[in-house]
């Protein structure tokens, strides 16, 4: 080879990665397509290899491709934690933080959270993107994943920033009609509303309770993988739930919901999960921290 080749076509390479296709990436870059497939040229070229299998639908990395886009990323990640590391304690933090959630915790909790970050740091590019699934941090280019639950990768960094439990709940007009558990095992004859949680195994609840952690298998006729909506068939009386302090909190005051079997719950803090450690990226810790302290405030 006789150049290198340059940051911005390993960042577009890295883009067109992960979002699958040219047409995606040149709308969430404001270029054209015809810009994309030029410059993804330029840099096969350069590295004499071609990177990606083109359909007219999607991309997929090629072998190459595939140690080109690891290389991308690392050297992407030092050229950032480079700029950071000469900037002063004085001066703002700066550049893209992409960050991923659940939706329901990352529209009621997360997003607000985010304004009011960027609002105080202006110079930061902050994207969100809302997932109910289970996410591969360095593949799909995240710097943060806010999680109820802690993470189960041993190759990433976890910090808990917010205390939190699962609960039992059900409406009145549900527990009228069909009374109320007595034990753990009695919730395997029930209406459960189960959800496929991002990192959670479907159909089996673990609760701590009088004597440890006990499981129970659950099901009902309504399954989603959608926070919001289970709430919701809870609400209108179709089940019972499993689901967090912080999303059914209100409804339990007002008496929307009722609590089941109180004595049980599950432990479902709130972690931020990342690649590296927060010393080497002062966006990063910037972000998990005021993350930690506008949660601590809006409990």
């Amino acid at each position: 080879m006789n150049d290198l080749p340059l940051l911005d076509d390993l960042r577009l390479f890295c883009a067109i990665v992960r979002h699958k296709s040219f047409a995606a990436t040149a709308r969430a870059l404001g270029v054209s397509n015809a810009y994309v497939s030029k410059r993804l040229g330029i840099l096969e070229e350069t590295m004499q290899a071609r990177l990606l299998h083109r359909t007219t639908r999607t991309t997929a990395l090629t072998e190459q491709g595939q140690v080109v886009h690891g290389w991308a990323l690392r050297i992407l990640e030092d050229v950032e934690q480079m700029a950071e590391a000469v900037s002063t304690e004085q001066m703002a933090p700066s550049g893209l933080l992409r960050i991923c959630t659940s939706s329901g915790f990352g529209r009621n909790r997360v997003s607000p959270a985010l304004s009011a970050l960027a609002l105080r740091y202006p110079a930061l590019e902050i994207q969100l993107e809302l997932l109910d699934r289970a996410v591969d941090l360095i593949g799909e280019d995240f710097h943060l994943d806010i999680r109820v639950g802690q993470a189960h990768e041993p190759h990433l960094i976890s910090r808990r920033i917010a205390r939190n439990a699962r609960v039992l709940c059900a409406a009145p007009a549900y527990l009228e009609r069909h009374g109320m558990p007595a034990t753990l095992a009695a919730l395997a004859a029930h209406r459960c509303i189960v959800i496929r949680e991002r990192h959670e195994e479907f159909g089996r609840w673990t609760l701590q309770g009088p004597r440890g952690p006990e499981t129970v298998k659950v099901g009902g006729p309504l399954s989603a993988a959608n926070g919001e909506v289970v709430h919701q068939w809870a609400l209108d009386g179709h089940g019972i739930i499993l689901r967090s302090l912080w999303d059914v909190g209100p409804a339990l005051a007002r008496g929307a919901l009722v609590r089941v079997l109180p004595d049980y719950e599950q432990p479902a803090d709130v972690w931020a999960i990342y690649p590296s450690r927060l010393s080497t990226s002062a966006k990063l810790r910037v972000c998990v921290e005021f993350l930690e302290e506008w949660l601590a405030r809006h409990r």
